[in-house]
């Protein structure tokens, strides 16, 4: 169909198919009538991680032209499925949809060469088809009876997925519910062209599922200019009006039919973003050669990375790829690879909120050897208004009960702003609670919380190695000068512990510092060795909170950040720390014995075990 002629019949595919045949229907709540042979999907549900972060959606469109007539060649789509197939685990594919127009006349004979095709993916991965206008006669919607399509592409065909559950009464729409992420993902597959009485049934589908981001698919959507500027077509709008803008579960809804791909964005009712995108390639070189579109959904980064690409010629020798092959292997254009900035929590917040996790106990987080524990709510203090000062002399007690208790200071004569009392917290601190220290240079300012003389904590030299914990958050904007601003350490010179070999004798025995490229350094000189292994992270990032993990296991130390090991650990010999019976300190680093800037952003729940900790158990569990 050229271009001119889309715009004049809108309609070529829709997005996932359902729908019921020969009594297999199921209510727009209710689940398909039978979901027994689950085994023959085992084998695909092993090979995908359900509870991973990152998990990829595969989106396949038009494909008519490898189903017409006598020049069928279903060749290029088998290698889609069986890339699908093969690389499930790899790429952690979640589902595949398709968008329509299977065939190009929609005869029985093409409709039953595609059907054949397509059991290439049946116990591996779960899949939905619904019909374009080239599968069905083009004049109808979804109430138009039987068809060699959906005997074929009916409901029947999905009952032994896990993922659906349930078709529209006439067969045409249906829809799939996937457990990805640790949570379930609603898929919508409406027909080319929806009556009234379907969009009521998947309204009713929303009606069931309030709490599920849904993806919406169907043939017919939208059409792109030449620069991908998508706009809704006819019945685009249609959909937009009557189901899309007014549940605002739907935030992605993809569909083909027309060329060249393209993609917007439009605000529903509830003022949120609702990307939509056009996607087909049966105008490239063999029809698109079954070219697959995947959507890699990373909740860690928030971001959707699309690519587009053809398995058949990806799996050909490059050297033996044609002009035309080597062309078409990828598209990389920016309509064709892209990423999208989604925050998933802000954007499903109005439909499915995230309870923020309660504060935990103290009792609940003190692994055997826990030596030392603070933290900066009621049960470690008296605290004042949120952005209230912290007076001098207030003491933070040690909840671990070895009396380490820390007592605030100012350094400089600083004034009340130095050391105030927050509310912010990172989001999986056991107390939901901080502390704001502003500190900096020209002039030196801060403020510090430092054990007391006879604290058991400055003569622990930990034997057996240790893990200290903390969090922290840096302001956005990051304003000043605050290099080698210290985050906590012991007092004491190594030169008075009889260290010889380090940077420089005035520095402490031990601290946790941040370099003015917001590098963490980590400098020990052990109890027993004359060195100074020092540890360095990456530019750790302004405006979010960080969790920050040192592990000693009594001969060499790793620094975590955020549960991930970072790459500049040194594997020189570490036993111990050399304390020398001063204080411990919380918000600032001694040189030489005195104070110069103190820590400038907030801290957390503090915690220091006299053993190494897996990271699993650190203060927030990391898997």
């Amino acid at each position: 169909m050229s271009t001119a002629e889309q715009h004049e019949h809108p309609g070529r595919r829709t997005v996932l198919r359902a729908a019921v045949a020969g009594g297999v229907a199921a209510t727009a709540t209710g689940t398909a009538a039978a979901v027994p042979a689950q085994a023959a999907e085992a084998t695909g549900r092993r090979r995908f991680d359900s509870d991973s972060p990152r998990f990829t959606l595969a989106v396949l469109p038009d494909t008519q032209y490898l189903f017409d007539a006598d020049s069928t060649d279903p060749a290029p789509l088998r290698e889609t499925f069986r890339h699908l197939v093969t690389d499930r685990s790899g790429a952690n594919i979640a589902f595949m949809t398709h968008l329509g127009d299977v065939t190009e006349h929609g005869t029985e004979d093409e409709i039953r060469r595609a059907a054949q095709t397509f059991r290439t993916l049946h116990g591996k991965v779960p899949y939905s088809v619904l019909a374009g206008n080239h599968d069905i006669p083009s004049s109808t919607d979804d109430q138009r009876g039987d068809s060699a399509y959906l005997r074929e592409f009916g409901p029947r065909r999905y009952a032994s997925m896990p993922t659906f559950k349930g078709a529209s009464p006439d067969g045409y729409n249906s829809y799939h519910v996937v457990r990805a992420a640790g949570r379930d993902w609603l898929i919508l597959a409406l027909d080319w062209r929806i009556s009234d009485k379907g969009t009521a049934w998947a309204q009713g589908v929303l009606d069931a599922h309030p709490t599920l981001p849904a993806v919406l698919t169907t043939h017919d959507l939208a059409h792109a200019d030449e620069e991908g500027t998508a706009r809704l077509s006819g019945n685009g709008q249609r959909l937009w009006d009557g189901l899309i803008r007014g549940n605002d579960q739907i935030f992605l809804a993809l569909g083909g039919h027309y060329w060249p791909p393209g993609r917007t964005v439009l605000r529903n009712d509830a003022d949120n973003d609702v990307h939509l995108h056009v996607t087909n390639y049966q105008d490239r070189y063999y029809g698109g050669a079954g070219m697959i579109r995947t959507y890699g959904f990373d909740l860690v980064r928030g971001v959707i990375d699309v690519e587009t690409f053809a398995p058949w010629f990806l799996a050909r020798d490059p050297a033996r790829r044609t002009p035309l092959e080597a062309e078409t292997v990828e598209l990389t254009g920016p309509a064709d690879r892209f990423s999208l900035s989604v925050d998933f929590a802000e954007r499903f917040r109005g439909f499915s909120p995230v309870a923020p996790p309660e504060p935990r106990p103290a009792s609940a987080v003190m692994p055997r050897g826990t030596i030392a524990y603070w933290r900066f709510d009621a049960s470690g203090m008296t605290t004042p208004a949120d952005g209230g000062p912290v007076p001098d002399g207030l003491v933070v007690r040690d909840l671990s009960g070895h009396g380490n208790d820390l007592t605030a200071g100012r350094l400089h004569h600083s004034g009340p702003e130095a050391l105030t009392w927050s509310a912010d917290h990172h989001p999986g601190q056991p107390a939901h609670a901080s502390l704001r220290f502003d500190g900096g240079k020209g002039p030196d300012r801060g403020a510090v919380l430092r054990t007391g003389a006879r604290a058991p904590l400055n003569s622990e030299r930990f034997p057996r190695g240790y893990t200290i914990e903390t969090f922290v958050r840096f302001p956005e904007p990051f304003e000043g000068d605050h290099g080698w601003m210290g985050i906590l350490s012991w007092e004491g010179r190594n030169g008075d512990a009889g260290k010889t070999t380090g940077w420089s004798p005035l520095e402490p025995t031990c601290s946790l510092n941040v370099s003015p490229e917001r590098f963490l350094q980590f400098v020990v000189y052990p109890d027993r060795q004359d060195a100074d292994p020092t540890s360095w992270s990456h530019a750790v990032p302004v405006g979010r909170w960080t969790h920050v993990a040192v592990v000693n296991d009594g001969r060499r130390t790793v620094v975590y950040v955020d549960g991930s090991r970072i790459a500049r650990n040194p594997t020189a010999p570490s036993t111990g720390i050399a304390t020398l019976g001063k204080p411990f300190v919380l918000g600032a680093t001694q040189f030489d014995g005195k104070f110069g800037q103190g820590f400038y952003g907030w801290i957390g729940d503090t915690r220091i075990v006299d053993r190494p900790l897996r990271t699993r158990d650190f203060l927030t569990p990391f898997d």
